[in-house]
C-alpha cells in the first residue's frame, strides 16, 4: 500500500495543481476522471505495440539502438496513443471551449498513463525508484501533455494552420520524450550530462506554454463577457 501511495502521490499533486491553474472555468470532474481513465487504458495498446517494436529492432550498436528505443518504441508509441485518446474522446467535447482546456485535458490523459506506468516501476523497484520518478518521469509526462494540449488548443481555436497544429500536438511531445529517454539510454557521459540542462529547459518552456495559454484564455473570457 505504501508503494502504491508513493507511485500515485506525484500524479495527484500535479493533477490538483493543473486543475487550479485553470482559473476561468473549471472542467467537469467526471470529464477529468474520464481523461485519467483514458490515459490509464492506453497503457494496454502501448505495451502491445512497444513489445512488437522491440522485437523488430534492427539495431544492435549503442547509439542507434538507444535512438530507436527512445524515439520509436517509447516516444512514438506512448505519445501517439495519448494523442489518439484526446482526439477520440475529448477534442470535440462541448466542455473543451477555452484555450487552456487543451492543457488540462492533455495533462490529465498523460497523468493517467503516468500513474499506471509509475505503479509498475515503483512496485518493481521500490521507494528509491518512486522518489526518483516523482521528480523525473512523472513531470516528463506532464510536460509532454502541456505541449500536446497547447497545440490541440491552437488547432481547435486558431482557425488557421489546423493540420500543422494537429501534427505538432503529436510530433513535439514525441521528440521531447525521445530526447529525454535517449540521453539516459545511451549511458554515455556526454549524453547523461546533457540530460539535466535539457530537462530544466523543458520545464521552463512548459511553464511558458501554460502562461501563454492562460493569457489567451483571459483575453477570450474578456471578449465573451462583453
Amino acid at each position: 500500500m505504501n508503494l502504491l501511495l508513493i507511485a500515485l502521490a506525484p500524479v495527484l499533486i500535479i493533477a490538483v495543481y493543473i486543475y487550479f491553474r485553470d482559473k476561468y472555468e473549471k472542467e467537469p470532474i467526471g470529464l477529468l476522471l474520464l481523461s485519467l481513465l483514458a490515459g490509464a487504458l492506453v497503457v494496454i495498446p502501448v505495451l502491445i505495440v512497444e513489445s512488437l517494436l522491440t522485437q523488430i529492432n534492427p539495431f544492435s550498436s549503442n547509439i542507434p539502438n538507444a535512438a530507436y528505443n527512445a524515439f520509436v518504441v517509447a516516444g512514438f508509441t506512448e505519445e501517439f496513443f495519448k494523442w489518439l485518446a484526446i482526439v477520440v474522446l475529448l477534442l470535440r467535447n462541448k466542455n473543451f471551449d477555452q484555450y487552456f482546456d487543451g492543457i488540462v485535458y492533455a495533462v490529465f490523459v498523460s497523468l493517467g498513463f503516468a500513474a499506471i506506468e509509475n505503479v509498475f516501476y515503483v512496485v518493481d523497484g521500490g521507494l528509491s525508484v518512486g522518489a526518483l520518478r516523482a521528480f523525473t518521469a512523472v513531470p516528463l509526462h506532464t510536460m509532454t501533455g502541456i505541449y500536446m494540449g497547447f497545440y490541440f488548443s491552437m488547432a481547435k481555436f486558431s482557425g488557421q494552420n489546423r493540420t500543422l497544429f494537429f501534427l505538432q500536438a503529436l510530433l513535439i511531445p514525441l521528440v521531447f520524450h525521445g530526447f529525454y529517454d535517449f540521453f539516459l539510454m545511451t549511458k554515455q557521459i556526454v549524453f547523461l550530462l546533457a540530460w539535466a540542462p535539457f530537462f530544466i529547459w523543458l520545464i521552463i518552456r512548459s511553464f511558458r506554454k501554460m502562461k501563454k495559454l492562460s493569457i489567451i484564455t483571459s483575453q477570450q473570457q474578456e471578449i465573451n463577457d462583453i
